[in-house]
């Protein structure tokens, strides 16, 4: 296994240089092994074959950016080595190994092919054995299949960092798609918790004055509700910032439909009733859209404390086969309190129905006075 890893290690260092470098550095190597058979022999040798061997190498510092060209004037340099009669005995030509190679690496189809059938022919035909023109042609076909074999690899290599690459965007914009949901939903929490606490202290301030001489215990009795009211909002203020701060520990559940009956409680107050009324048989539902049931009507109580003056407001669940019937209704002002000041009431009922796959509906009721907001949440939904 270190083995490997020190394998591997090598490749990586080896890719780290630049393509630059290590053409030089090839090309240095190429010709030191051709002038090898020069400088090993007794000589003197023609400088001719010196000037063979150091042009058969120089072009492949430029194997990537012309691989066919750097062929063709390696092959064509390599059939002038024999123009002089004192010249040692041939090299091995590695420089046109490697530039055979870098064709089928580097080269597109057409031009890469018509170089390896140039390259064979002429070895076939300028090489005066048979047996070392059959070996010369079988090691250029070599060649050839290892320098396919390295682009198909480069290629499949590029392919899947590509694809790593269009996979990490995608995780980016889904965390980003993610958070910004996040944070619009914690935005209505945040809404429907102050906005729900602050009405309600509101009302409860505004009617304990009034009654705090005639009727001492409801005059208690509101400012009890308006402890309360801060309390409850305090609690899920908390629990709400936890959620968006790092380390802090499991989430603590969010108020769901059976914390509604305290719900209408806190609301009901002086001159205002509130009652809950459920038809049809109640089924688990998912925890998103269990919470979004409990909001849509907190934030209906909340516009019906705010803005109607109803005296009466009626919550009615109705259990249907496929979906859950939320009507809120009071017998206040009417169209009056239709666009709550801000705006942010009716708009954030609609955008919790949709982000459950439902409905919501808001207007004056068609049946007498007063105002209603029905909400329809599909069953088993998930979110």
């Amino acid at each position: 296994m270190s083995g490997e890893f020190r394998l591997v290690s090598i490749f990586e260092r080896l890719r780290a240089i630049p393509a630059r470098r290590l053409d030089l550095a090839l090309t240095a190597l190429v010709l030191t092994a051709q002038l090898w058979p020069l400088l090993s022999s007794p000589g003197p040798w023609s400088w001719w074959g010196y000037a063979v061997v150091l042009a058969a190498a120089v072009p492949l510092v430029w194997r990537r950016r012309a691989p066919v060209v750097v062929l063709m004037v390696t092959l064509g340099v390599v059939a002038l080595y024999d123009l002089s009669d004192r010249v040692a005995a041939q090299p091995i030509w590695y420089g046109a190994l490697v530039a055979m190679y870098s064709t089928a690496a580097y080269a597109s189809r057409w031009p890469r092919i018509l170089a390896l059938l140039v390259a064979t022919a002429g070895g076939l035909a300028f090489t005066g054995s048979s047996d070392t023109a059959v070996r010369g042609v079988v090691t250029f076909v070599a060649a050839y299949a290892v320098g396919r074999a390295a682009a198909v690899s480069r290629s499949h290599a590029a392919a899947l960092e590509e694809r790593a690459v269009q996979l990490e965007r995608e995780r980016r914009i889904e965390a980003e798609r993610a958070a910004e949901r996040e944070r619009a939903r914690i935005a209505r929490d945040m809404h429907d918790i102050l906005a729900h606490a602050v009405s309600l202290m509101v009302v409860q301030a505004e009617a304990g004055p009034v009654v705090v001489r005639s009727d001492p215990d409801r005059a208690e009795a509101a400012f009890d509700a308006i402890a309360a009211s801060g309390r409850d909002a305090m609690v899920q203020l908390r629990r709400l910032l936890g959620v968006l701060k790092e380390g802090e520990g499991p989430r603590a559940p969010q108020p769901t439909l059976a914390d509604l009956p305290d719900l209408a409680d806190q609301v009901a107050g002086p001159g205002l009733t509130v009652n809950h009324t459920v038809t049809g048989t109640p089924v688990p539902l998912p925890g998103d859209v269990d919470i979004a049931a409990y909001r849509v009507t907190q934030e209906a109580l909340t516009n019906i404390v705010k803005h109607s003056g109803a005296t009466h407001a009626d919550i009615r669940f109705d259990w249907q086969d496929d979906e859950l019937v939320i009507r809120i209704t009071d017998d206040g002002r009417g169209s009056t309190h239709a666009r709550p000041h801000g705006g942010n009431g009716l708009i954030g009922i609609r955008e919790r129905a949709a982000a459950c796959q439902g409905s919501a509906a808001a207007g004056p009721r068609s049946d007498g006075p007063g105002f209603e907001v029905v909400v329809r949440l599909p069953l088993g939904v998930t979110v």
